[in-house]
């Protein structure tokens, strides 16, 4: 791994709402035992804002789905569900996974980083009214940053076999398109992959100023990518950071009951797990003891959080983000 910043990771940003509606997606998810009093609601387009500098970093939502307890290789079934069931999160169907994007704003470009799984996963497919929530449509979206090429995470660019954000310039990992345009991979790749080896394939079709990137490097300014290889070849992060404030968008580095106390569980989708679980082991330490301000995919939105070290053991303490001054 390149060293995931020569700077500090992040500064004990003071976030500040700009804005937010209700949380219902996430509050409709109760507990299995009904451990939890939360009553559920109709799902909404929740949306939650902060300021970095100049950027502002809205929280969207393309919906959620549940993975079975057996995704998860290094624990049993049956030690994940206990251990959701003890955050009061466990469901007789799995592990809830949101699925948080995340809309960079400068007041000049619009960065959109990844675009869900559009309905091919779960109870997905609501980004479009997240983005109307804002007043935009996607075709004004002018830059998109893929963390990698997963279904859940480019199934909105090519939804119904066309280019959804067509004025927008596409960022991949270059090693993510090589694995996932690979015919002899795809021919040898299990029955659950199928469908990102066919998206990444209509995702390189339909965008034509796709732009396949090596390593670290600024997509504009104060906008770079961040190398975080291993849960797929081509996996990167996103940092954002203006006036001494910064994010980092770690995209599925981690998942929700698992991580961050054990690098060596994994998830069934990862191609190389002794890489997925050593760029863990390097990322976490260094993130809680930066006090990194991080977003993730998977986490219960706004996916806002950092790594902290609780007598010794590493857990994910969600950002307070709402009403700072």
């Amino acid at each position: 791994m390149s060293d995931p910043s020569r700077r500090a990771f992040a500064l004990g940003l003071p976030l500040s709402v700009i804005g937010a509606s209700t949380l219902s997606l996430v509050a409709g998810a109760g507990s299995a035992a009904a451990e939890s009093a939360v009553t559920p609601v109709a799902p909404v387009a929740p949306l939650a804002q902060i300021k970095l500098g100049r950027f502002t970093v809205t929280a969207l939502a393309d919906g959620y789905t549940d993975m079975p307890y057996n995704y998860f290789p290094g624990r049993t079934p049956e030690q994940v569900e206990q251990a959701a069931k003890a955050q009061f999160v466990g469901r007789p169907s799995g592990v809830r996974f949101l699925f948080n994007q995340y809309l960079i704003d400068d007041g000049e470009r619009r960065i959109l980083i990844d675009t869900g799984p559009a309905g091919s996963l779960g109870q997905s497919g609501m980004l479009p009214k997240s983005l109307a929530a804002l007043g935009l449509r996607r075709d004004q979206i002018n830059a998109i940053i893929v963390t990698h090429m997963h279904q859940d995470h480019i199934g909105g660019l090519v939804v119904g076999g066309q280019n959804n954000f067509p004025n927008a310039e596409l960022y991949v990992d270059r090693r993510d398109v090589a694995h996932w345009t690979d015919a002899g991979k795809r021919n040898a790749a299990p029955d659950y992959l199928q469908n990102s080896f066919k998206l990444s394939s209509d995702v390189v079709r339909l965008y034509p100023r796709l732009q396949a990137i090596d390593g670290e490097r600024e997509i504009t300014r104060g906008v770079s990518i961040v190398d975080l290889t291993g849960h797929t070849p081509g996996h990167i992060g996103v940092r954002i950071e203006d006036a001494g404030q910064s994010l980092i968008m770690v995209s599925d580095m981690v998942f929700p009951v698992v991580h961050p106390e054990g690098t060596d569980v994994y998830f069934l989708f990862e191609q190389d797990r002794a890489a997925a679980k050593a760029m863990r082991d390097r990322f976490y330490p260094r993130a809680a003891s930066e006090r990194a301000l991080l977003a993730a995919t998977h986490m219960a939105f706004p996916g806002l959080g950092r790594l902290v070290s609780d007598r010794g053991t590493l857990r994910w303490q969600a950002a307070e983000w709402a009403f700072q001054s």
